[in-house]
C-alpha cells in the first residue's frame, strides 16, 4: 500500500459522492464543533474585557452575556430561512451574489476565507491552552503543539467528509456531556450548601484605568464584540446543505436548532458559574497582582475545577474533551473553507486547481491552502490566542450582514412572483427574520469593527480588500486568456507551410535511437539531429561515431564558446523560424525515466530548462521522448501505472 493510502486511504469513485452525506448525529461534529465550542471561551473574553475596568465591572458580564444569546437566537432563526431557500447551500458568497452583486459577494468570499483561516488558528491554539492548563509543562511547546494538530487536522479531512465526522464525533459529544454533568455537579454541591470559589476568586483586580459614562459603555461595548466568539461557525450549516442527507433542508435546519440549544444553554451555564465562583482572568497577569511572564488557567478550567471538587478525574475528563473539541472546531473551516475556495475557482475568481477534488471526493488544495495559511498565522502570533482573536470576528459578521441583507432581497423576488396568499405570508414571515437578522448583525459588526480596530482588527481590514482585489485580478486573468483563445464559428484548423524536425542529441544510445526513429514516423518535410559542442573532442567523437552508424539523419554540431548549451540550440530554432516564419519547429528532447527519487539528484535537469525556454518561443513544438529505465520499468509493475506520473523525466542529452 502506498503511504498517500495509508493515510488519507484508498480512492473513491464519482459514483460514490452519495456514500458520503451525513446524517444528523454526524453533521453536528462536522458543521458545528466551532460554535459548540465557542462557549468555551466566549464568556472568559468578555470577563478579560470588563477586567480592564475592575472587580466591581464584572455585574455588566449578565448583560453582556443576555445580548449575545439574543443575538444568536435570531442569527439561528435567520439562517434556518436559508437552508430552506438554497437547499444546494446557500452560503454568504451565493446568496450575496444571486441577490446583491458580484462586488458584495466577492466581499462575502473575502471575508468568509479570512475568517475561515482565524478559525483554524484560533480553535487549535485555544485547544492548546486548554492542555496546558491542565499540564503547564507543555505550555513552552505551544507553538509546535498547534502545528502538529493543525497538520493532524489537515490529514483527517483529506480523508473524506463522512470519515472525518465519525472521527470527531466523540470529543464533540464527549464535551457536551462533560459540561453537562458540570452544570449537575455544580448544582448538587451548592444545593446542599457547598461554598464553591475558583482558585482565582482571592486575586484583587487591578483597574487599568477609570471608566464611566461613554468610556464605560465603550468597554461593554468592546466585551459584547470580544464574546460575539460565540457565534462564529453558526453559517456552517447553511454553506453544507448538500452534504445532507434527505430531506437536505430540513435535516440542516433541525441541526442549526440542536445546535442553537446546546450553544445558548451551555454558555449561560458558564457564565453563571464563572459569575458564581468569583472567577478572575486577565490578558497582563499583573492586572491580578501576578508577576509578569505567569499564566493563569482558563475560565473554564477553573470552573471545572471547582465544579467537580475532589473528582479529578472529571477534570481532566473536561479538559481533555474542551481541548478535543476546541481543536476539532477548526474543522468547520475545513469544511467550509475548501468548498467556497471551490466555487470561487468554479467563477474563476481563484485558480482552478481549488475546483478539484482529490482521490476521496474532497476538495483536497483547498484543505491544503487553508492549512498552510493557518500555520503561518499561528507560527506569526506565537500561537497567542488573546493576540490572534483580536483578529477574529469581523469577518463572520460581514458575512452574517451580507447574506441576510441578501436573504431580505430573495424573498422581495419570490413574493413578487407568486400568487398563493398562504406562501406569501410565510415569505413574508421569514423577510421579517431575515431583516432584523441584517439589522442587528449589522449593528454588531460596527461595534465589533469599532472596539478591536486598534488591537489587531485592522490587519483583517487589510487583508479582506487585499483578497478582494486579487480576485478580480484573477477574474480579469482568465478572461484576457479567454479572450485570446476564443475562435470564430467558421474558424477551421490550419495547417503550416511545412514542418522542420530537429532531435537534440548528447552522445548515442537507446534513447536516441528511439528519438530519431519516431521523428521519422512523424515523416516532416526535413529532419535533422543537432548537438552542442560544450567539449570539442567529445563532439568530434559523436560526430564520428554517428557517421558510422549510419543514422540516415544529418548531424549538425553547434558551437559553443561559452560552454552553454540552452543558448545556442534557442538560436539555432529561432534562426530557422526567421528563415520561414510560416513553418514550425518540432523540437524532440530524448528523455530517460527513473523509478526512485534519489535518482533524480544524480542526474541533470537542464533539459527541464531548455523546454521551459522553448515552450515561449513563437511556432516551436517541443516533444518529450521518455525511454524507461529498469527502477521505472519495475515502479510501472508495482504500482500498476506509468511512472511518468509522479517521476520527473530527465534529459538523455546533456542539454
Amino acid at each position: 500500500m502506498l503511504p498517500k493510502q495509508f493515510l488519507l486511504g484508498r480512492p473513491l469513485r464519482t459514483a460514490q459522492m452519495g456514500e458520503t452525506l451525513l446524517p444528523k448525529r454526524l453533521a453536528l461534529p462536522v458543521f458545528c464543533s466551532d460554535p459548540l465550542s465557542s462557549v468555551a471561551y466566549a464568556t472568559e473574553e468578555i470577563l478579560m474585557v470588563l477586567a480592564l475596568g475592575g472587580a466591581a465591572l464584572l455585574t455588566l458580564t449578565w448583560w453582556v452575556a443576555a445580548a449575545i444569546v439574543l443575538l444568536l437566537v435570531v442569527v439561528i432563526a435567520s439562517y434556518r430561512q436559508t437552508c430552506y431557500a438554497y437547499p444546494n447551500g446557500g452560503g454568504a458568497y451565493i446568496v450575496s451574489a444571486e441577490n446583491l452583486g458580484r462586488n458584495a459577494a466577492l466581499t462575502a468570499a473575502s471575508a468568509l476565507l479570512v475568517d475561515y483561516v482565524l478559525t483554524v488558528a484560533v480553535s487549535v491554539v485555544a485547544g492548546v491552552a486548554a492542555i496546558t492548563s491542565a499540564a503547564p509543562s507543555l505550555a513552552p511547546h505551544a507553538v509546535a503543539l498547534s502545528v502538529a494538530f493543525t497538520v493532524l487536522l489537515t490529514v483527517m479531512n483529506l480523508r473524506g467528509v463522512k470519515e472525518s465526522g465519525r472521527a470527531f464525533a466523540i470529543p464533540t459529544y464527549g464535551f457536551i456531556l462533560g459540561i453537562y454533568v458540570m452544570f449537575a455537579f455544580a448544582a448538587v454541591r451548592m444545593a446542599t450548601g457547598v461554598h464553591i470559589r475558583a482558585e482565582s476568586a482571592h486575586l484583587s483586580i487591578h483597574q487599568t484605568g477609570t471608566y464611566a459614562g461613554i468610556g464605560l459603555v465603550l468597554l461593554a461595548l468592546r466585551a459584547f464584540a470580544s464574546g460575539c466568539t460565540a457565534l462564529t461557525g453558526v453559517e456552517a450549516i447553511s454553506n453544507g446543505v448538500p452534504a445532507f442527507l434527505k430531506p437536505k433542508s430540513r435535516n440542516a435546519a433541525m441541526s442549526l436548532v440542536i445546535m442553537g440549544l446546546f450553544s445558548v444553554t451551555m454558555f449561560i451555564g458558564i457564565t453563571i458559574l464563572a459569575l458564581v465562583y468569583k472567577v478572575h482572568v486577565a490578558e497582563d497577569p499583573t492586572q491580578l497582582g501576578l508577576p509578569a511572564g505567569t499564566s493563569t488557567p482558563t475560565a473554564l478550567a477553573q470552573i471545572a475545577k471547582a465544579s467537580f471538587g475532589s473528582a479529578t478525574f472529571l477534570f481532566y475528563y473536561v479538559q481533555a474533551f474542551t481541548a478535543g473539541i476546541l481543536i476539532l472546531a477548526a474543522n468547520t473551516a475545513f469544511n467550509g473553507f475548501p468548498l467556497l475556495t471551490s466555487i470561487l475557482a468554479q467563477d474563476r475568481f481563484l485558480p482552478r486547481q481549488l475546483h478539484n477534488r482529490g482521490d476521496r471526493l474532497v476538495f483536497s488544495n483547498g484543505v491544503i491552502l487553508l492549512a498552510l495559511a493557518a500555520i503561518g498565522l499561528i507560527i506569526a502570533f506565537n500561537a497567542d490566542v488573546s493576540s490572534i482573536i483580536q483578529l477574529y470576528i469581523i469577518g463572520v459578521f460581514v458575512s452574517f450582514t451580507l447574506s441576510q441583507a441578501g436573504m431580505v432581497r430573495h424573498w422581495v423576488r419570490e413574493r413578487r412572483q407568486t400568487d398563493d396568499p398562504a406562501a406569501r405570508r410565510r415569505m413574508l414571515g421569514s423577510q421579517v427574520i431575515n431583516a432584523t437578522g441584517a439589522v442587528f448583525t449589522g449593528i454588531v459588526l460596527v461595534i465589533v469593527l469599532i472596539s478591536k480596530f486598534a488591537n489587531g482588527a485592522w490587519i483583517v481590514c487589510i487583508a479582506m480588500p487585499a483578497l478582494f482585489l486579487a480576485m478580480k485580478a484573477v477574474r480579469k486573468h482568465y478572461q484576457r486568456v479567454a479572450e485570446e483563445l476564443k475562435v470564430t464559428p467558421d474558424a477551421r484548423p490550419e495547417r503550416p507551410s511545412r514542418n522542420h524536425a530537429v532531435v537534440l542529441v548528447s552522445t548515442i544510445h537507446a534513447p536516441t535511437l528511439r528519438a530519431v526513429g519516431y521523428a521519422q514516423s512523424m515523416r516532416p518535410d526535413t529532419l535533422e539531429a543537432v548537438t552542442v559542442a560544450v567539449d570539442p573532442a567529445a563532439a568530434e567523437e559523436l560526430h564520428s561515431e554517428w557517421a558510422a552508424h549510419e543514422m540516415g539523419v544529418p548531424l549538425k554540431v553547434l558551437d559553443s564558446p561559452y560552454r552553454e548549451i540552452t543558448r545556442p540550440v534557442l538560436e539555432y530554432v529561432r534562426g530557422l523560424r526567421r528563415e520561414s516564419p510560416r513553418d514550425v519547429v518540432t523540437v524532440l528532447i530524448p528523455e530517460y525515466v527513473l523509478g526512485r527519487w534519489w535518482e533524480q539528484i544524480l542526474h541533470n535537469q537542464s533539459a527541464l530548462r531548455l523546454k521551459a525556454r522553448l515552450l515561449f518561443t513563437s511556432g516551436v513544438m517541443v516533444i518529450s521522448v521518455p525511454y524507461l529505465l529498469d527502477s521505472a520499468m519495475r515502479r510501472e509493475e508495482r504500482f500498476g501505472r506509468t511512472a511518468g506520473d509522479d517521476t520527473p523525466e530527465e534529459s538523455l542529452t546533456s542539454v
